[in-house]
């Protein structure tokens, strides 16, 4: 059965290359993706969503949401550069008719009820202004996988507290803790997978145009941004581990658990708290994935876009 899936996403090379993967594959019915600022500013974030979309042409194009909004101080562009796809930087024509990122998430949701599967792969922004827009939002939303925070593995932008609900942590606080049928992806699985670079060189010699392109435009410069900024031989697949989850493609744990977000602690701002204690009375609001099948995220990743 093809699943009704969209992305919203602030594309950053991982999330680009996951959004290539949904739109190569065959099981997925990609209808959405929605911009957000996070990484980059929301104008680029719409650019890098239409120049991947446009990149690959494929049969059925995804509607695609349009935002504002500055890129986060909390950003880096050591890992992605200053358009956030690395070396790839093709011209893109202006968006024909624009529609507003949280509307349209709103307008896909209420035309097929129960049967979107929602896959955020940067800060929850939008999600809380569609939320704030429709009463009926989670509602009629089939299920919201999220990529971010961490319950043991510790943060990425601090100490304490993950980029993408460090970047948003009250939209974080409000989505994490609704009653939508949830599921996070952390930081302690999306980190796991890890593209060698072996792996890479086995994938490309598989592919084809357009595929062909855009992976070199985007992932020699993040197997460069990975070795020079965190030291890794490698490129951590956080976005096509949360796309993994969303799609059912891989094998996960997953432990209910009930989940808060800090927000005014001076060194603990964004870190996400999960209640574990026994005995407690606090109802479970979320399925945080621990740990997953590393191998088989590579396999996916290889299979579709090699497919």
């Amino acid at each position: 059965m093809v699943q009704k899936l969209v992305i919203d996403a602030d594309p950053g090379i991982g999330d680009a290359l996951a959004i290539m993967l949904a739109l190569q594959d065959r099981s997925v019915d990609l209808v959405g993706v929605t911009a957000t600022a996070g990484r980059v500013a929301g104008a680029t974030a719409t650019r890098n969503i239409q120049a991947v979309i446009d990149g690959l042409d494929p049969p059925k194009r995804p509607r695609i949401g349009h935002c504002g909004g500055a890129v986060s101080p909390l950003a880096s562009p050591l890992m992605d550069g200053t358009s956030g796809l690395g070396d790839y930087n093709p011209s893109v024509a202006g968006l024909h008719q624009r529609h507003e990122s949280a509307r349209l998430l709103v307008e896909l949701v209420r035309a097929s009820p129960h049967e979107i599967t929602l896959l955020t792969l940067g800060p929850l922004t939008n999600v809380s202004v569609a939320a704030e827009l429709a009463a009926d939002f989670f509602d009629l939303l089939g299920s919201l996988v999220s990529l971010g925070g961490a319950i043991q593995s510790g943060g990425d932008v601090t100490a304490a507290a993950e980029f993408n609900v460090a970047a948003g942590c009250e939209s974080a606080r409000d989505v994490l803790r609704s009653p939508a049928t949830k599921t996070l992806v952390p930081l302690d699985a999306s980190g796991l997978a890890v593209l060698s670079p072996d792996q890479y060189r086995r994938l490309r010699q598989k592919v084809v145009e357009p595929v062909a392109g855009l992976l070199d435009g985007l992932l020699p410069f993040s197997f460069r941004s990975h070795h020079e900024v965190l030291g890794i031989e490698g490129v951590v697949l956080h976005g096509v581990t949360a796309l993994a989850a969303a799609t059912s493609s891989v094998s996960f744990e997953q432990i209910p658990m009930t989940i808060d977000v800090e927000l005014h602690g001076e060194l603990t701002r964004g870190m996400t708290v999960f209640d574990r204690r026994r005995g407690t009375h606090m109802q479970q609001n979320i399925d945080a994935c621990v740990a997953v099948d590393v191998q088989g995220v590579v396999d996916y990743l290889s299979s579709v876009l090699a497919g």
